[in-house]
Parts: C-alpha cells; structure tokens; sequence
C-alpha cells in the first residue's frame, strides 16, 4: 500500500477485489508484492479475493508514502526525486555511474564527498 501498488479494494457480493499496478512494465518484483498481498490475506483468514492487474494510468512515484520514502533512505537507497542526494552524506554532489542499477527502477550514483555507491529509485 506504502508503494502506492494497490489502486482500489471493494467488498462486493462476500469477495474482496483488489486492483494492482505494477511499478515498471516487467517489474521483477511485481510476482512477489501480489505474494505478500494473497498472504496477508490469508493470514487474516480471507478466502475469497480476487485480484486484478491495472496498467493504466501506469504507476508513478508521486504515489509512494513518505513512509516509504523514509524506509528507502534508512536501507540506503536514494528516494526518487529531482536533486539526488547521498542516502548517507545527504550531500547533492554525486554523479552517476549507470542509469541502470540492480533493476530498471534504480540508478546507481556515486557520492564524491563520503565516496558511497548507492542506487536512486527513479522518479517517474
């Protein structure tokens, strides 16, 4: 919910249905939040759910919570935005070393002034 993921929830006819959007076409991810959901589900003892895919209007940062915002700087990732800065240093002066991190949703930098690499979740 924090990511901004899940688009709606109803309750018709004795069903839950969940509307989901993925973060990027092709999220790696994806698979897994979908997981967490049906279990979190299930641990509260809900059976009957049906959850849909929605790709448009497609996923956008602008959505995230600054909760998770927060979480992403704490675990060293940079939270999308316009200036990047270090997720360590808080310092703006760092450079980029590939657009493409560990996954298409982030970009690895590097910090000049505490010398960290880090990612920055894209802004989208």
């Amino acid at each position: 919910v924090d990511l901004g993921i899940v688009r709606n929830v109803e309750f018709d006819d004795d069903q839950f249905n969940i509307t989901i959007t993925p973060t990027y076409s092709g999220c790696p991810a994806f698979s897994f939040m979908k997981e967490e959901i049906i279990c979190h589900l299930e641990t509260e003892g809900i059976t009957n759910y049906q959850i849909d895919t929605a790709l448009a209007p497609p996923w956008t940062t602008d959505w995230m919570s600054d909760e998770v915002k927060s979480k992403l700087k704490e675990a060293g990732i940079a939270p999308p935005s316009q200036e990047v800065a270090c997720p360590q240093c808080d310092s703006q002066n760092v450079q980029v070393i590939s657009e493409f991190g560990s996954t298409a949703c982030k970009a690895l930098y590097k910090c000049n002034d505490c010398i960290e690499i880090f990612h920055h979740f894209k802004q989208i």
